[in-house]
């Protein structure tokens, strides 16, 4: 499906809206009253609320599989493939925190195939990164520490940078990347 200008507008438009308000608070007059237009002209370019919803979602969830495959695929130590998906969340925190926002907040509203769909990505997401962790453990790079945590206190750390980097966007790109890295990976190697 071919995304217009328009249709990119009204997704970036809703997933602020969502992000500020929740997907549940939020109305199609919400998002055309945000954009200054009558509602009836946003189904021009949308059918639901729904339908942006799972542009959001499925978008960010299936990059985030798409680099996760790419980074399990390569032939790099633990180590550097968990930089990897730090720089991986750190980058789509920057470029889109409001979709990121609504991808955490808002996915149990999708429905349907969408919500398999979704919630299968997530798992086999968390299923790779502990393969990631358990190699790195197996291959001395990683300390034998229980993977559960370590996969929780790395991902949901990621997960939610967006809530604290909207209060602290003068930090540079490259400082916070190298800084996360040094925090996260300190613990367990």
């Amino acid at each position: 499906m071919k995304i217009t200008d328009r249709k990119t507008e009204i997704i970036n438009v809703a997933a602020k809206l969502f992000k500020e308000k929740g997907y549940s608070a939020v109305t199609m007059r919400d998002i055309a009253q945000e954009m200054d237009i009558k509602a009836a002209s946003l189904y021009n370019h949308i059918k639901s609320k729904q339908e942006i919803l799972v542009l959001i979602i499925i978008e960010i969830a299936e990059e985030f599989t798409n680099v996760m495959n790419e980074i399990v695929d390569s032939e790099i130590s633990s180590i550097q493939k968990i930089e990897r998906v730090i720089d991986l969340h750190i980058d789509i925190t920057l470029r889109n925190p409001d979709a990121l926002a609504c991808l955490n907040n808002d996915w149990m509203h999708l429905e349907d195939n969408d919500l398999k769909y979704f919630i299968k990505m997530r798992e086999d997401y968390e299923q790779n990164f502990r393969s990631i962790v358990k190699k790195g453990i197996l291959n001395n790079e990683i300390v034998n520490l229980n993977i559960e945590v370590i996969i929780f206190s790395t991902l949901s750390t990621l997960r939610t940078l967006y809530l604290w980097y909207d209060k602290t966007k003068s930090l540079n790109e490259k400082i916070l990347k190298s800084n996360m890295k040094k925090v996260l990976l300190n613990g367990i190697i």
